[in-house]
């Protein structure tokens, strides 16, 4: 029976000794590795040439397989109606960028073409969109207000209404004339526009440049720091701060934009100073304009697998309201703002002022990673929900240089708008085949049509931008939620959006990012541990703190740390680790010390010792350990630690040192490869690993079946 037992004993530890055999990687030659990239990249053949021409311009991929017959109603449609959406946003927005009409018609005419021949995306709409708007316009009016300027909305004067190429106002007054040298003319008079223009050209060259820059580095995952929480703190955030701005022309009333942190307190409370000022044919057009449009977009999505075509309410009501205003003369008689003269044509394209590039260049670094963000975002939204793929990188290429060449075209940043693409989606879109009619239209209304909208009210443009905001404001909604499913994304959410009210938009975004990393280095610095039990006759071992029906291993700790192990947390694992096992191997060693030096003392004084005090002690210190600690072995659960640093090895080791001074055996399991390489590269298992049997096991049944028959061997028995 003894003998039976004892080869029980034995097998159990043969089976604990089983080890898995290592893959051996070949050294990898540095040097040939560099030349067969170099002859791979730098050799010339047709194909290559054919693939890299196609793989800039995408669009002389899918064009000869264009399937004329299926897909050309679909494209054609999606695109008249995108035209649609296009001209009263292109109307709206310039009031936030605070520029004219003709910048935001700019805008949509390049970058649908741009993106035509360059995206891959074959669904996404690029254009004007209002987050990017309301950036722009925030530099535009900072600008300004430093160049001298009274930031206030754009009011062309009737003179220079039918001179599209007019650049300066003979009726401005000389105080609001500076000299700016632009490329190829000196000392050119420009005006209050022509400055704002400057600006956004600039804004929008530098933006381009960076985004290229990203591209060429692959710099793609700097927007990974940007989490969903966070985008959605910030769209409603900056969805708030645009309404603020919009609540003027609502309700009539002429407000200084304000700047800096809190602007959005101090416009709300000149708002409520000013009400009795409210322009009651302002108000009433707006109690008209507002329940139209929402009504619209609800009854649009509750039956939009009905409705193949959404209606174009926005058109309707902005024709309505230009036809009405124009031949009740609303703006003299009753003093309603209109929008004014739009120019026809194009400007001459120009080169970005080179001296305004250094006063933007951090403005652009915020602006690009919105712009990449979203956009790359929604392409792959409806790159999943349509079976395809997109190239990110190419998306990068293809929106910097919509920016790059739209800032010669006095135009400001472009991006993936939502609510185009949803149109373009729903109405049937198969390819980028549909940007370039919607190019067309808006060529069109750029060279006619553009002069129709004179007397159109800015309340109707303030109503339109305001419920094209609908989706990030009703995300209040899902908070909720959130906090259901998380709490410190809920937090996020938080600080963002009201960083970006109270604060400014950009600073805001900043404090967002940094408050979201700064929740993930907490995460990691205390991490949840736990103090693993195990289910009774099985190898399931988990946290006693959170599952019922697990029982403790009699005399093994078995601890589980649930983060990376490295110079931030290396502490907090200290404590977690003495704190589980209830024990302190530092005071514990002090102690020994202590007790040590006071029978030394005893023995100088004379009192009688049975052997050699030297010889003996530590072996009664051995023997009296599992006694007062009911324990003799820690396994340290390393299923959860992602990497180790050199502070993280070194902890590790002093783990092992600490307790196997006081007797306490430290055993691993469940390591991943790379913390093992780390460990065995900073000689935790000794030198050349000799020691890994013994400390190492793949599975923590297996270190605990090691450990109890060590323990046995050694001649003790289980408590």
């Amino acid at each position: 029976m003894e003998n039976e037992e004892q080869m029980t004993k034995m097998e159990l530890h043969l089976e604990s000794q089983i080890r898995i055999e290592r893959t051996v990687k070949e050294e990898v030659d540095t040097k040939k590795t560099i030349e067969k990239k170099l002859r791979e990249n730098c050799s010339c053949s047709l194909d290559k040439l054919k693939n890299l021409i196609t793989g800039f311009f995408p669009v002389l991929h899918w064009l000869p397989r264009y399937k004329f017959k299926e897909w050309i109603l679909g494209d054609t449609i999606s695109g008249l109606l995108v035209a649609v959406v296009i001209v009263p946003q292109a109307i709206a927005y310039a009031l936030l960028a605070g520029l004219e009409t003709s910048s935001s018609l700019y805008a949509s005419f390049f970058s649908c073409i741009i993106y035509f021949l360059m995206g891959t995306s074959r669904h996404i709409s690029v254009g004007i969109f209002s987050l990017i708007c309301l950036l722009v316009g925030q530099v535009v009016d900072r600008e300004l207000l430093l160049a001298g300027y009274e930031v206030e909305d754009f009011t062309v004067l009737p003179s220079a209404m039918n001179n599209a190429n007019n650049w300066t106002s003979s009726n401005v007054t000389t105080s609001m004339i500076m000299n700016i040298t632009f490329p190829g003319s000196l000392n050119m008079e420009c005006d209050r526009k022509c400055y704002a223009i400057s600006v956004s050209a600039a804004l929008t060259f530098m933006c381009g440049v960076y985004q290229l820059l990203m591209a060429i580095f692959h710099l793609g995952f700097v927007s990974k720091y940007l989490s969903e929480p966070l985008l959605d703190g910030f769209a409603t955030g900056a969805s708030i701060t645009i309404v603020t701005m919009q609540v003027k022309y609502l309700i009539g009333v002429k407000l200084p934009r304000s700047h800096g942190p809190g602007s959005v307190v101090v416009t709300w409370i000149n708002i409520f100073k000013n009400i009795h000022n409210t322009n009651l044919c302002d108000l009433i057009t707006t109690a008209i304009c507002m329940p139209l449009l929402v009504i619209s977009k609800e009854l649009g999505e509750r039956y939009k697998d009905k409705c193949k075509f959404p209606f174009p309410m926005e058109l309707a009501i902005v024709v309505i309201a230009t036809i009405i205003s124009h031949f009740v003369n609303l703006n003299e008689i009753y003093g309603s703002s209109i929008t004014g003269p739009i120019p026809t044509g194009f400007l001459p394209p120009t080169v970005p002022s080179l001296t305004m590039l250094p006063r933007v260049a951090i403005d652009a670094i915020t602006l690009a990673i919105i712009s990449f963000a979203f956009t790359i975002s929604l392409s792959e939204l409806f790159a999943k929900k349509h079976g395809y793929t997109i190239q990110a990188n190419q998306e990068t290429y293809a929106l910097g240089f919509c920016n790059v060449i739209q800032s010669f075209f006095h135009s400001y940043a472009s991006s993936a708008t939502l609510v185009k693409t949803l149109v373009k989606d729903s109405s049937g879109c198969q390819t980028q085949l549909s940007s370039l009619v919607s190019a067309v239209l808006v060529l069109m209304l750029l060279l006619f049509l553009a002069p129709v909208f004179y007397s159109l009210q800015k309340c109707v443009l303030a109503c339109i931008i305001i419920v094209s905001l609908r989706g990030a404001l009703m995300k209040f909604r899902d908070l909720p939620q959130l906090w259901r499913m998380s709490k410190i994304d809920t937090m996020v959410w938080w600080v963002t959006m009201l960083s970006v009210c109270l604060i400014s938009t950009e600073l805001g975004l900043f404090t967002g990012v940094t408050f979201s990393l700064l929740c993930v280095i907490v995460r990691t610095q205390v991490p949840r541990t736990a103090l693993l039990g195990r289910k009774q006759d099985s190898t399931l071992y988990e946290d006693q703190a959170e599952y019922n029906n697990l029982s403790s291993i009699p005399q093994i700790k078995i601890f589980r740390f649930e983060a990376a192990l490295y110079y931030c947390n290396k502490d907090y694992f200290m404590e977690s680790l003495m704190r589980k096992v209830g024990l302190n191997p530092a005071l514990e060693m002090a102690k020994q010390k202590k007790a040590e030096n006071k029978q030394k003392g005893k023995k100088k004084s004379g009192e009688t010792f049975n052997g050699n005090i030297n010889q003996e002690q530590p072996v009664v210190i051995k023997e009296l350990i599992p006694k007062i600690y009911n324990f003799h072995t820690i396994i340290l659960d390393c299923s959860a630690i992602q990497f180790l640093d050199s502070v993280g090895i070194n902890t590790m080791k002093t783990v092992l040192k600490d307790y196997n001074d006081i007797g306490i055996t430290v055993l691993l399991a469940n390591c991943n490869p790379s913390v093992l390489d780390s460990l065995s590269r900073g000689q935790y298992f000794g030198e050349n690993c000799k020691e890994m049997d013994n400390l190492f096991f793949y599975s923590v049944h297996t270190a605990v079946q090691y450990a109890e028959v060590k323990w046995s061997e050694s001649g003790h028995s289980s408590l």
